[in-house]
């Protein structure tokens, strides 16, 4: 008894150290020098101060700037609060399932403020429909597109320029063959406020 008591004593001390000490320092390690942008979240910066991650959307309602994906992040009424949701804290979807008549009247009124943008019908369903994570920092070429006017009314911009930089910012499908052609939000917005600060009023 006294044997295996100590025999499994020390393959718990063992494969703690191993698994629990060497392998994640040498993993974290081997990340900070191969991938350090990587490793660190993906962190954008802008004049020294970051401004997110590409990892994780964050909301943008000012009609200059492409709006992301709806989220159910801590969406709604939180201690008498109304949130817009992308809580990295509370990543969820809304669990809500088609024939839900809180979802279809959720869908309505998303589609119902697209128009009151003058967003052109139909809408693009990632634009009407938040995310299994609500934390989304992409949404598709033809979302981006469809909002491409009212940007450039906004910012009183070419539509066609506005457009080349969707098309720009457009990331191809992961090796070639998984998911969809996807653009960032935030590295959107981002290539838009700097066009237009290089772009003559």
């Amino acid at each position: 008894m006294l044997n295996e008591l100590r025999a499994s004593s020390v393959l718990f001390v063992i494969l703690f150290v191993v698994t629990g000490v060497i392998y994640p320092l040498v993993t974290w390690q081997t990340a900070q020098k191969l991938f350090p942008y990587q490793a660190n979240g993906s962190l954008i910066e802008e004049n020294g101060k970051i401004i997110g991650s590409e990892l994780i959307g964050q909301s943008f309602v000012a009609e200059k700037y492409f709006h992301p994906r709806p989220s159910a992040a801590q969406y709604g009424f939180v201690a008498g609060v109304m949130r817009d949701g992308y809580d990295a804290s509370n990543s969820s979807g809304s669990n809500l399932a088609p024939t839900s008549a809180e979802l279809i009247k959720a869908i309505g009124e998303r589609a119902s403020a697209l128009k009151s943008l003058s967003a052109d019908a139909p809408f693009p369903v990632d634009l009407v429909t938040s995310s299994a994570s609500g934390l989304d920092p992409h949404i598709s070429p033809d979302a981006a597109k469809i909002q491409s006017g009212r940007v450039a009314a906004v910012r009183h911009l070419d539509v066609a320029q506005v457009k080349d930089l969707i098309e720009q910012a457009t990331e191809p499908r992961t090796l070639g063959l998984i998911g969809d052609e996807r653009v960032n939000v935030l590295k959107l917005n981002r290539a838009l406020d700097l066009l237009a600060s290089t772009t003559p009023q």
